[in-house]
């Protein structure tokens, strides 16, 4: 038996007996792999050369997570800055792209808060209305904040996003929308916190304050993308975005911070908050 060695271009050859030996490779063979690689791309999934199919694109958990990959100093320092949005130091901050982490922590921990400073000065003021009386906490004020707070953190920039992408303004993403509503919803937290103070007026004040510093960090950051869209009409947009954050604030004012101490000022007569 004969053997004949065949060299690595693969070239025709001939052996004894007239035997061929041909490459069925093709001149091409190492680009095989990365065009069948681009086929695979183009049909919405990867594979790791096993031949295993992986998901990509939007729904896989791989297109979410470089918004989560971020630090706990970055999003303290995002927060703390939403604080400060007359300054020049809260752009850059924000600069470096928004995230979903705190984009949703944040609406989170504000119904948390809501809920339980609510509760706090709801008992407060019924001991120092009438001491001794047993209080009962309402648990469907969870349930409110849950649907008030997440409605307004997701719900809207979801939909001005939508509202944005019909009218061809497409330069803003929906996931700088939630960062935007998300992180501007923390200066809520310390005033719920602080509206246990049993004076209606410092209430009043502390919501007066948060209204306007979220607000201001709303229209800074929304109106030049509504600026940038060919439609003028497009800016009247920001008025609608107002009125809706001036509704939350009279709706946490009613709902969460509107718990009075009751005295009576002389007997026979009614009365009176304080």
């Amino acid at each position: 038996m004969a053997y004949v060695a065949v060299e690595a271009d693969e070239r025709l050859e001939e052996g004894p007996d007239g035997l061929e030996f041909k490459s069925f490779l093709g001149t091409n063979a190492g680009g095989g792999r990365a065009q069948s690689t681009s086929q695979n791309l183009d049909r919405g999934y990867v594979t790791d050369g096993s031949g295993r199919k992986g998901p990509a694109g939007f729904w896989s958990i791989e297109f979410y997570q470089p918004y989560f990959d971020i630090d706990t100093i970055t999003v303290l320092q995002r927060c703390y800055h939403t604080l400060l949005p007359f300054s020049s130091s809260y752009r850059s901050t924000f600069s470096r792209g928004l995230d979903l982490y705190g984009s949703f922590w944040v609406p989170t921990t504000l119904i948390l808060a809501l809920f339980m400073s609510s509760s706090l000065a709801a008992s407060i003021a019924s001991y120092l209305s009438a001491p001794g009386a047993e209080y009962d906490y309402d648990f469907a004020l969870l349930g409110l904040a849950t649907i008030i707070v997440y409605a307004y953190a997701f719900g809207l920039p979801i939909g001005l996003w939508l509202i944005l992408r019909y009218m061809g303004v497409g330069e803003w993403g929906i996931v700088d929308a939630l960062g935007i509503w998300g992180y501007g919803l923390f200066v809520w937290i310390p005033v719920s916190i602080l509206c246990v103070i049993p004076n209606w007026i410092v209430r009043w004040a502390l919501v007066g304050v948060a209204f306007g510093v979220s607000g201001f960090f709303l229209v800074a950051n929304v109106y030049p993308i509504l600026a940038s869209a060919d439609a003028k009409a497009t800016r009247l947009l920001i008025i609608v975005i107002g009125a809706l954050h001036a509704a939350l604030a009279l709706t946490f004012k009613i709902l969460f911070f509107s718990y009075y101490v009751v005295a009576d000022t002389a007997p026979g007569t009614d009365p009176t908050p304080r």
